[in-house]
């Protein structure tokens, strides 16, 4: 990770830590969600999501971070499968040459 990608992971794992912490919530949890998620785009995504729920309950915090995780996964293997989809396709038309 380059210096410029981190700076903006920090940024977003900044926020969801301010946002959890407003909310009522230790640190840590934020800490863990934003390690979880990984990238800056999710992270986001999940602070966006406690900024307009405002949830009063760890459990819909972790249910909605696995439920990014669970589409973000969704969508790499969907990627996948297309580009196998694209390579197979290839080859029947142009064969091994």
């Amino acid at each position: 990770m380059n210096s410029d990608s981190r700076i903006i992971w920090e940024q977003a794992r900044n926020s969801l830590v301010s946002m959890i912490i407003l909310l009522g919530f230790p640190e840590e949890l934020g800490d863990m969600i934003a390690r979880q998620l990984g990238s800056p785009k999710s992270i986001d995504r999940m602070t966006a999501y406690l900024e307009y729920e405002r949830p009063s309950d760890e459990r819909m915090i972790v249910d909605e971070m696995l439920a990014i995780s669970a589409e973000i996964e969704a969508w790499r293997d969907r990627k996948e499968s297309q580009a196998s989809d694209a390579a197979y396709n290839a080859l029947l038309s142009y064969g091994l040459e």
